[in-house]
């Protein structure tokens, strides 16, 4: 990077001068975001119990993306296990003297770095500066994902590549799809008349990854529609989209089957003794500009169906019956506010609760020789105390749970953290691991749930203190838990609060 010299030196209130100004740094900077987990896969090897210093774990992830962009299709991903299988020649061939154990170990701890099991949302963060309008630097977060699981139709879940590994793959990142595989496509068409079949199959290969993400684009537009019909514009924006995407495939055909017709023809006529690797690089061109267009028609067919199927979605969910309201908290809304009162104002509270708490009582149709014999049978006898209670058999019940009472008791000690002085995840499990080896596990649990701290029921309930974990982008650097090293802390409630909404509730 080269710094720009003036003759005067900048004003206090005007940004630096150069490319720390531009957006193409931040652009250049959320491109290197996205690489980053690749480079961390090489950089934590050396956690995994055992020899693995031989492998690149960068290639295989490459190889994991790649894989899943090819094997998804439109209206499903990649099967996880298919992948794991594909992805083991590659990796046996890094150290083919190793077991094929550690090779499927291998395979299925990148892909699951990918998919970043360990994370809470299965997400990325990167942290970036930029320069505001004012010269003020801002730093901002960017958050991404590289494989992401998604539901199948069949109730099974798959695999599907975002955006950004797509952007990965050709090396580029927020590039609009429809230029970029237009220039992908003239790039390979005159790649193939000049006979540079090495590099036209490169350039075919980043052509196919553009078609793949433009039919993303598509799925999730209709994704959105699915769920809610207002949340696209049906009006400008996906007719113009559709209409772009109509032309854009009809002239990709025409460039396709032309691109067809000259690989095939310098396949034909390259002589096999003169250059043995043009044949066999032209056969893999043909397969895959055959696969460009597979996908096109499949796009075609999707792009056809899309304004019979915003029809159909607008009248389903213009006569849905209306959402099921939120249910009752009876501790913290009725028995809480009354247990104060006394019983001749908490019985009124309560007999209007349940006069329409309760509901409609269906009465009982009897027949009439039911209603014969219940008149004409004589009441039974009964004795002054009632009958007999028989004697229940109690059986112990046995005390599976993994944790011991003193345990969670001290993990509560633990995450007793005061309210001025929150703790990083790493501590607390070092802290944990001195005491017991299995306390870490206890402690993780409690910190990963307060992760989503239920604050209004907390808040209905009377309670004080309440335990939150926030995640400020920093990795747990831990030899069992992987993740985020979350901030612990405690919370205090509005008691002032809680006892001013029991009062209302309750007059």
């Amino acid at each position: 990077m080269t710094t720009a010299v003036s003759a005067s030196p900048p004003g206090p209130g005007r940004p630096a001068p150069g490319p720390a100004a531009d957006e193409g740094l931040a652009r250049r900077l959320r491109a290197l975001a996205c690489t980053a987990p690749l480079h961390d896969l090489d950089a934590r090897k050396a956690n995994l119990a055992g020899e693995y210093g031989t492998y690149s774990m960068a290639e295989v992830a490459l190889a994991a993306i790649d894989l899943v962009t090819l094997h998804m299709d439109f209206d499903t991903g990649a099967d996880h296990e298919e992948i794991v299988a594909r992805l083991l020649p590659r990796v046996a061939a890094q150290a083919p003297r190793r077991p094929a154990a550690e090779h499927e170990r291998v395979a299925r701890w990148v892909l699951e770095n990918l998919i970043n099991v360990g994370s809470v949302d299965r997400g990325f963060r990167a942290v970036y500066g930029t320069f505001g309008p004012d010269g003020e630097y801002v730093r901002r977060d960017y958050d991404f994902k590289l494989i992401e699981e998604v539901p199948g139709p069949g109730g099974g879940v798959y695999l599907r590549t975002t955006d950004e590994a797509v952007n990965v793959l050709v090396g580029a990142l927020d590039t609009d799809v429809t230029s970029a595989q237009i220039a992908a496509e003239v790039k390979l068409e005159v790649l193939v008349s000049r006979g540079r079949l090495a590099d036209a199959q490169l350039a075919a290969e980043q052509a196919r990854y553009r078609t793949v993400q433009y039919a993303e684009t598509l799925r999730r537009t209709l994704e959105a529609t699915r769920r809610n019909v207002r949340a696209v514009d049906w009006l400008n924006d996906v007719p113009d989209m559709i209409a772009e995407a109509l032309d854009h495939v009809a002239d990709r055909y025409r460039h396709e089957n032309a691109i067809l017709t000259n690989i095939r023809r310098a396949r034909d006529e390259s002589p096999a003794d003169r250059n043995p690797d043009h044949k066999l690089r032209a056969a893999e061109l043909v397969d895959i500009v055959k696969d460009c267009i597979r996908r096109h028609t499949q796009l075609q067919s999707r792009l056809l169906e899309a304004g019979p199927l915003f029809r159909a979605e607008q009248d389903r969910q213009a006569f849905a019956p209306p959402a099921a309201g939120a249910g009752l908290d009876l501790y913290g809304q009725l028995l809480a506010p009354l247990l104060p009162l006394p019983v001749e104002r908490a019985g009124k509270v309560t007999d209007a609760f349940f006069a329409r708490g309760t509901g409609l009582r269906t009465p009982t149709a009897v027949r009439l020789g039911d209603l014969t014999e219940m008149l004409l049978t004589p009441p039974a006898p009964r004795e002054h105390l009632g009958a007999e209670m028989p004697e229940p058999d109690l059986v112990a019940t046995p005390d599976d749970s993994r944790f011991s009472e003193e345990q969670l008791e001290a993990a509560r000690e633990l995450l007793d953290l005061p309210a001025d002085a929150p703790r990083r995840l790493s501590g607390l499990l070092a802290e944990a691991r001195r005491r017991d080896p299995d306390l870490p596990y206890l402690v993780a649990l409690l910190a990963v749930h307060a992760a989503s701290p239920p604050v209004g029921t907390a808040y209905r309930q009377g309670e004080r203190r309440l335990l939150f974990a926030v995640d400020d982008g920093t990795e747990l650097d831990d030899s069992e838990f992987g993740g985020a090293d979350l901030v612990v802390g405690t919370a205090l409630l509005d008691a002032a609060g809680m006892a001013a909404d029991r009062t209302e509730v309750a007059s």
